[in-house]
């Protein structure tokens, strides 16, 4: 699930029950995790059979602060354990002078949490090599999942490859990029030549790469559509065109997220209020707008 903006209560109930939808993905941040907890409820479905993911926000980094913010989700939630526990970014706020020890000591937490069985699973989101380099050297436990931006036009072998080799799960988020490669000619091709669609084509590509795609919609017939892609396989020239795509092209800017880091939600609203620079309010509004990641 994404931030409240993209939150569907009729479609979060329709997926649960009638597409079987199982994995459940959010965040502090996205501010949902109350919505979230009700409709778990209203469902009827197991607890048992759910695998529910939420994320810790860099500014309640520390390890009181993470074993506090975890509770906190739980009660939310409505939940006594997590299956995946992650840490959203790598960024820290900038007051804090040694970010490695402080990314150090919320991992220690989650360990902490993880061999209490609250978490099932703990791991990173956004983590590059550099990060993961140095993450590896201050933890016991190697992160079991690193979440990041993947798709044909996002692919970041390398970082696959790291993950791959160290046992790290990769799982990736907006696997169809906001369905904003739809209409490129190489999807739409793939598509036409397997009978399905170009969203069903960019689900089994991150699937057989061995890559877990979290997609989010609030269409129920777009939900459906998502679930609907066991029966289909990509031939090995289809996969070898998806798979050499790479462009860069990223849906979200991580050049926001250290200003999202360092300021609260109704800090950058009082900063548009009070400045009067006009380049200013540009820069303010453009992160106010993407806030939830």
């Amino acid at each position: 699930m994404s931030h409240k903006g993209g939150y569907s209560h009729s479609a979060f109930i329709y997926a649960l029950k009638e597409c079987d939808y199982r994995l459940i993905d959010t965040a502090v941040r996205y501010n949902n995790e109350d919505e979230i907890g009700l409709v778990v409820k209203e469902s009827g479905v197991p607890r048992e059979e759910l695998f529910l993911t939420t994320k810790l926000w860099p500014a309640q980094y520390g390890y009181e602060s993470t074993i506090i913010d975890f509770q906190k989700s739980c009660k939310r939630l409505g939940v006594d354990y997590i299956d995946l526990y992650l840490m959203h970014w790598p960024d820290c706020p900038n007051a804090c002078k040694d970010k490695r020890q402080l990314r150090a000591d919320t991992w220690r937490a989650m360990e902490t949490l993880y061999k209490q069985g609250l978490c099932r699973a703990i791991g990173v989101s956004n983590f590059l090599i550099h990060h993961l380099d140095e993450f590896l050297q201050d933890c016991t436990i190697v992160p079991h999942v690193n979440q990041v931006e993947y798709h044909p036009y996002h692919n970041p072998k390398e970082l696959v490859a790291y993950c791959r080799d160290r046992g790290i799960q990769f799982e990736g988020y907006s696997p169809l990029a906001k369905r904003t490669l739809l209409d490129k000619a190489p999807i739409q091709e793939i598509a036409k030549r397997n009978n399905c669609t170009e969203a069903q084509v960019l689900l089994r590509w991150s699937i057989q790469n061995d890559v877990v795609a979290i997609p989010k919609s609030t269409s129920e017939k777009r939900l459906k559509e998502n679930a609907q892609v066991f029966g289909i396989e990509l031939s090995k020239a289809d996969m070898n065109i998806l798979d050499n795509l790479h462009t860069g092209y990223r849906i979200v800017d991580a050049s926001l997220i250290q200003d999202k880091v360092n300021l609260s939600y109704e800090q950058l609203r009082l900063l548009l209020q009070r400045d009067d620079s006009c380049k200013q309010k540009k820069k303010m509004h453009k992160i106010v707008e993407s806030f939830q990641i």
